[in-house]
């Protein structure tokens, strides 16, 4: 994109130049000693082009002399986008119930390992953290930028890393404790399990307080469907035996972590269930982008005049040329 820096009065002078130089290409007159008549009409007829191309070229010299006097620059606008990741500490619940193989052919945990890296896949520019849970938190990956990271830690959780139970309250306290003093303005914790809190020192109620006072949305998902579900109670030689337990999700206390933080509680009762959980929250918590224009001016006066120049050089060019044919 071009523009001028100066007001465009030379424009007038050009414009006033014009019928000058329409004059100057149309007054060609061939007033040369020819031995006849016949000749000169044939070399009128094959030569009127070489007679106003030299003033055409001297005109749009002198024009683009004229234009150099408004001065004109080049102006190249650049844009560049600039995302501002969102701060996500994912809390996975690997509880033994989260054996339980009512979401066939695979375990909850399972399901719920793909899902999870499925959502980290989808989150390019977003400061991530991992945290397992059971009867107690641990924190798997602290924060990073290195999803490989992230989703190399979710395929090695197994259930029975931890001791067993369901510490949900503290779950959310070590995950929101990863967030407390992060930039990002937009900061969340998605927390996945399958029971009720029964274990741990810091309750859910506690937790979420703690959580929403440091503006922390948290998503919990509860998975699982109720009731009897085959849920491993020992282990042998020969795998996992299982027993037909029944199984229960505290929905209310997880829509009230939800509800409280800004967040929402989603229920998934089957694979796709969570699939589309996942997709949700991915919806939801949108990066944002900032665009940055900048502005570079580049003046064009050298390379008009140096335009001109050639112009000028190329008509002398012709002329000497058009002497030379006329001579000879």
């Amino acid at each position: 994109m071009s523009e001028f820096a100066l007001p465009g009065w030379p424009f007038l002078l050009l414009l006033a130049l014009l019928p000058l130089g329409w004059a100057l290409m149309s007054s060609g007159r061939i007033r040369l000693p020819y031995p006849d008549i016949a000749r000169l009409t044939v070399s009128r007829g094959r030569g009127r082009f070489w007679w106003w191309l030299p003033a055409a070229l001297r005109s749009l010299a002198l024009a683009l002399v004229i234009i150099t006097l408004v001065n004109p620059v080049r102006v190249w606008e650049r844009v560049e986008s600039e995302r501002e990741g969102v701060a996500i500490m994912l809390a996975v619940d690997i509880s033994s119930s989260m054996l339980a193989e009512d979401f066939r052919p695979d375990n909850r945990i399972e399901v719920a390992k793909r899902e999870v890296i499925r959502f980290v896949e989808g989150r390019e520019s977003d400061w991530i953290g991992l945290v397992s849970f059971a009867g107690e938190a641990l924190t798997m990956v602290p924060g990073t930028l290195d999803h490989a990271v992230v989703e190399s830690a979710v395929e090695r959780l197994e259930a029975g890393q931890l001791r067993d139970g369901t510490a949900i309250g503290v779950a959310l306290a070590t995950a929101a404790n990863r967030l407390r003093d992060l930039e990002p303005e937009s900061r969340i914790v998605v927390l996945l399990t399958d029971g009720d809190n029964n274990s741990g020192g810091i309750s859910p109620e506690e937790a979420t307080a703690a959580a929403a006072s440091l503006g922390i949305r948290v998503y919990t998902i509860g998975v699982g469907r109720d009731g009897v579900a085959p849920v491993p109670v020992a282990r042998t030689a020969f795998g996992y035996q299982y027993a037909n337990i029944r199984v229960h999700v505290n929905d209310e206390l997880l829509d009230r972590m939800a509800t409280r933080t800004g967040g929402i509680y989603f229920r998934a009762t089957d694979p796709e269930g969570l699939t589309r959980i996942y997709e949700r929250i991915n919806e939801l918590e949108t990066t944002p982008i900032k665009e940055v224009r900048t502005e570079e001016r580049v003046g064009m006066r050298r390379e008009l005049l140096i335009a001109a120049l050639a112009l000028v050089m190329l008509e002398l060019l012709l002329a000497a040329t058009r002497s030379r044919r006329v001579w000879a």
